[in-house]
């Protein structure tokens, strides 16, 4: 007997289980296709404030908040001769706060939200082909992973790509991912029970320390137990990975070089193995298609710098929801839908882009990197007060994204994103041209200028809001104030 699901989300990880989450609260038929089984590994512990309103909005926040995760108010960022100190109860309110999770039961509870909500959600499912039907996705063939004749296919309306960095569209289908790579990065990383964090430090913070060649992340998970991470070059990686023998020795010697963390871990004990994994950059062309939309890592990629893999993931998530949603009800048509869908996510990932070019290039100095921040937004005096720091947390906590999906009005021109994306971009060349010393992680191509990175047709997707009421979906300034009339 065939299968017919009106939308088909590939991967089960955030992306995809938060979009078939908000998917089957609108009453609106979904399946989930997992290649793995839960619960399983993954790396990324720490979230955005933007991450808790969406885990609101698709019925999981009470799970996360019962699993017991690591509070996080803020972090602590030491760049360079910069130190800086960002506690959210104090830029941002007095309840703000996300979590370090651990992405195992984390990914767990959001896909048994999925389900619970409504979904259909299969694990073991690995997608083996997507069939097309005049440039459309029809249907969908998976199998068990230890099984790939056992395969199974299920047709649909409308197909998700939530398969992270595997991409299934894009690198099998499509053909469409960028593979010059921004940022050409590798980490290292593993667990440590009884480090110290800085005294300075926001409950829970994330730290994020320079290195001479790269830098540290520290993150506290429950439990004592902190992950703790080194990424550096490429080229650095091999080089010192070939001089040191082994990537434990690597990661060790790297450790034993850097003051604050070698401080951090002086009484710790390190409980698992070395982990490493490639960090390149890379984009789609297109993040959608006739009947497809790409979420999270299965469109674009950007360097860990800035925690912002997870709120990526549930940002594309909830707008293509949204979209998939307005459209199936007939609200906007699909052409209009997909646009602001391409539109969102794409000035999502190009502000977080330039913010990292910048960043990397850290001579500049905090005053010049927040000032940077400040210009990828509407001046605070447009949208509230504050100062540029402020413009910094917000951006780096994900609420500038949010709340221009839901307030056009609030929206730098996307001409003026662009322009600062090719400014950085022009920074890292001039800065390697004159040998000033940095980070040796800065952009090697600007993908902003790629054929089709950034399509001028989305533009008309910019008079269209995100809504969550009535419920979710898209709506024009018209409709808002025919509602509040």
């Amino acid at each position: 007997m065939s299968e017919h699901s009106t939308v088909v989300v590939m991967g089960g990880g955030p992306a995809g289980a938060t979009a078939a989450a908000l998917l089957a609260r609108e009453g609106i038929d979904v399946t989930v296709l997992e290649r793995e089984v839960f619960p399983r590994y993954h790396i990324g512990e720490s979230l955005l404030l933007s991450c808790v309103p969406i885990l609101e909005l698709s019925g999981a926040a009470d799970a996360v908040r019962a699993a017991g995760f690591q509070t996080k108010r803020g972090a602590v960022i030491h760049w360079g001769s910069d130190d800086w100190v960002i506690d959210w109860t104090a830029t941002v309110g007095a309840g703000a706060s996300s979590w370090q999770v651990d992405r195992a039961r984390f990914d767990e509870i959001l896909l048994g939200n999925a389900a619970a909500q409504g979904a259909r959600v299969v694990q073991d499912a690995e997608v083996r082909e997507v069939s097309f039907a005049g440039g459309r996705p029809v249907a969908v063939t998976w199998s068990p992973k230890r099984h790939p004749d056992a395969r199974r296919t299920i047709s649909c309306d409308y197909l998700i790509d939530a398969t992270g960095r595997s991409g299934v569209l894009a690198t099998r289908h499509l053909g469409n991912r960028l593979p010059h790579a921004v940022f050409r990065n590798v980490a290292a990383w593993s667990y440590w029970h009884g480090a110290e964090l800085l005294p300075e430090a926001p409950e829970g913070a994330v730290h994020s320390l320079a290195a001479e060649h790269g830098w540290w992340w520290a993150i506290p998970l429950g439990g004592d137990r902190l992950s703790l991470g080194y990424v550096a070059h490429r080229d650095q990686f091999r080089d010192r990975l070939a001089a040191s023998g082994s990537l434990e020795d690597y990661y060790l010697s790297s450790l034993a070089r850097h003051d604050t963390i070698r401080w951090m871990t002086r009484g710790a004990r390190r409980v698992e193995a070395v982990r490493a994994e490639q960090d390149y950059s890379y984009t789609a062309t297109r993040f959608s298609g006739p009947a497809y939309l790409m979420t999270g890592d299965a469109a674009c990629f950007l360097d860990p710098l800035l925690s912002t893999g997870v709120h990526l993931a549930l940002f594309s998530a909830t707008t293509a929801a949204a979209c998939l949603a307005s459209t199936l009800r007939g609200d906007t048509g699909e052409t209009e839908a997909w646009e602001f869908f391409e539109t969102s996510y794409r000035r999502a990932y190009t502000r977080l882009l330039t913010l990292v070019s910048h960043m990397y290039e850290r001579y500049e100095g905090k005053q010049t990197f927040f000032w940077h921040a400040q210009r990828l937004r509407k001046p605070p005096q447009e949208v509230h007060g504050g100062h540029l720091l402020e413009a910094f947390v917000d951006i780096t906590a994900g609420n500038t994204d949010l709340r221009e999906a839901f307030d056009p009005d609030t929206r730098v021109l996307t001409e003026h994103l662009l322009r600062e994306g090719h400014r950085a971009q022009e920074l890292a060349a001039g800065s390697r041209a004159s040998g000033i010393p940095g980070v040796d992680m800065s952009p090697a191509r600007d993908l902003s200028t790629a054929p089709g990175f950034w399509d001028p047709r989305a533009a008309a997707g910019e008079r269209y809001r995100l809504t969550t009421s009535p419920r979710l979906g898209l709506s024009t300034s018209k409709e808002v104030a025919k509602q509040r009339a």
